[in-house]
Parts: C-alpha cells; sequence; structure tokens
C-alpha cells in the first residue's frame, strides 16, 4: 500500500482560517489542505485538478463561532464544478440549517460529511460551542430533509483519549438514513490541547465499531484515515468488528481480511465515497 497515492484532495474554503480552534484540531488539519478561500479560486483549482484526473474532492474548512462554514458564497463555484467536471464531491459540512442544505444539494453535491458527538460536555469542552448535541442532531435532519447524502464521522476518544459517549453518537446517527459509518480516533496532532493525550485503546475503538454494526446492520462502516499510523491491531480488531471499508489498510489488515475470505478491492478516493465511481481498471 506505500506505493499507492490516492486521487481525492481536500481544499479548504477559509485557508487555515477557523475561528473555533478545537482541542483536537487548532486548526491544523487545514494546513494540510488546498487552500481556496475565493469562489473563483475553487472553481478555477478544482478544474485544474480534475484536468490531472482527480476522482474527486473534499471541500472543507474552518468553521465560525457558531460552528458553521460560509457556504453561502461557494454555492454558485460548487454548481460550476460539477457541471463542468466529473469531479465527485464531498463537503465537511459543520453545523447548518435546512437552507443551506437545500442548497448544496441544488449545486450537486455528492455527500456531506458530518461529525456526530454524543453528549454535550464535550462537544462543548473540545469544540469550544456554547450549545449542546441539539445543533448536531438538528443539522443531520436538515440534510435529511433535504435528500443530501450524509456520512456522520465519530471521533472515538475525542475527550481527551477517553471514551466517553461515542455509543450514544452510534444511536444518534441510527434514527437516520445514512450512506455510511466513518470510525476515526483521536491522534496526537503537534501544537493541539490533545497533543499529549493518549489515544484510545484498540479494543475500545473496536467495540465502538461492533455497537455500530449491531446498530445499523446494513449500512457500510469504514475506519477512517484520522487514526495512528501502525496500529495493526486496531486495523485487525476493526475487520474483526465488522468494518467494510478501511482508508490506509497495512499488510496486516489485508491479511485479515483475507482470513474471511473477504473480498479486497481498492480505491484511490476518500473513503467516505461508497460508490463504485471507476470501475477495476482505475
Amino acid at each position: 500500500m506505500d506505493s499507492m497515492t490516492g486521487k481525492y484532495p481536500a481544499l479548504s474554503i477559509t485557508g487555515s482560517r477557523c475561528a473555533l480552534q478545537c482541542d483536537h484540531c487548532g486548526g491544523s488539519i487545514l494546513k494540510t489542505m488546498i487552500s481556496a478561500s475565493r469562489p473563483d479560486e475553487l472553481v478555477e483549482k478544482c478544474r485544474h485538478l480534475a484536468r490531472q484526473g482527480n476522482y474527486g474532492v473534499l471541500i472543507s474548512g474552518g468553521c465560525s463561532a457558531d460552528g458553521r462554514l460560509p457556504w453561502g458564497p461557494f454555492i454558485d463555484a460548487i454548481a460550476t464544478i460539477k457541471a463542468e467536471t466529473r469531479l465527485f464531491v464531498s463537503v465537511h459540512c459543520g453545523l447548518l440549517d435546512d437552507p443551506d442544505a437545500v442548497r448544496l444539494k441544488q449545486a450537486g453535491v455528492d455527500q456531506a460529511l458530518i461529525d456526530v458527538i454524543g453528549d454535550d460536555d464535550t462537544f462543548q469542552k473540545i469544540y469550544h460551542l456554547p450549545f449542546g448535541i441539539g445543533r448536531i442532531e438538528a443539522s443531520m435532519v436538515a440534510l435529511q430533509s433535504a435528500g443530501l447524502p450524509m456520512v456522520p464521522h465519530i471521533v472515538c476518544g475525542l475527550n481527551y483519549g477517553r471514551i466517553k459517549a461515542e455509543k450514544k453518537a452510534v444511536a444518534m446517527i441510527a434514527r437516520f438514513k445514512v450512506q455510511q459509518v466513518v470510525i476515526v480516533a483521536l491522534m496526537a496532532i503537534p501544537g493541539t490541547a490533545t497533543r499529549t493525550a493518549p489515544p484510545p485503546e484498540a479494543e475500545a475503538v473496536a467495540d465502538i465499531i461492533a455497537e455500530a454494526r449491531f446498530k445499523l446492520p446494513h449500512t457500510p462502516i469504514s475506519l477512517g484515515c484520522a487514526r495512528q499510523r501502525g496500529n495493526y491491531r486496531l486495523e485487525t480488531l476493526a475487520i474483526d468488528a465488522g468494518v467494510n471499508r478501511m482508508a490506509l489498510p497495512s499488510d496486516e489488515a489485508v491479511a485479515r481480511a483475507k482470513s474471511y475470505n473477504l473480498e479486497i478491492r481498492y480505491q484511490k478516493t476518500c473513503c467516505s465515497v461508497t460508490r463504485d465511481l471507476f470501475g477495476p481498471d482505475w
């Protein structure tokens, strides 16, 4: 797997700016993305990425103090990207309301990724927001009402490495029709408030995956890319617990999947993309 590279880059519509400065990220992840802080810049960079042969893009960005991304000025740009290219477009949507969800759907966005937290304390402590997880649920209602496929993400150990209400997050997700569930785990990102927090144990993450598998028996579940590298036990236990997909699998993970006689397929996209976009010859 080390020789493979993806074809699904991430772009930030706020550059490196984020008002929230969440404890687990502090804006660090935005710095790894392609900056596209103007609508015309987003269009031009996506045109270029399409010409380079990329299959899709993840459009993300930093949040305002109320947990929202500035989608309004970028709606027409996204519609242009969808009209002029074959790029599959995922958005990391943040908190939103009905009008934003409808506009993103009408612009042609293919899927919305949303972080789901199971308790108010973790949400307020880590994300620095003054309200509770009801806003997350309201955002999920808006996405479902708009008909925009959603892919909830659960960060295991988000509260400084402690497993706290991740199973409640699973229960919240199970009340909705979702395209896929992505499970990730707290990472020690330099410069963040959580940088010294120990990541959750592999067994604890696998337990959350198993809970999701029981609660959502027909929904694809992925072990996402945001996790500690080289944790082969986590990867193999995730397969034992029922994941269908895995970002950046190790040789050990592939071997475990083969031991169950599972079909192995590779796709150079974000793990949230469940559609077989490219066939066997990509």
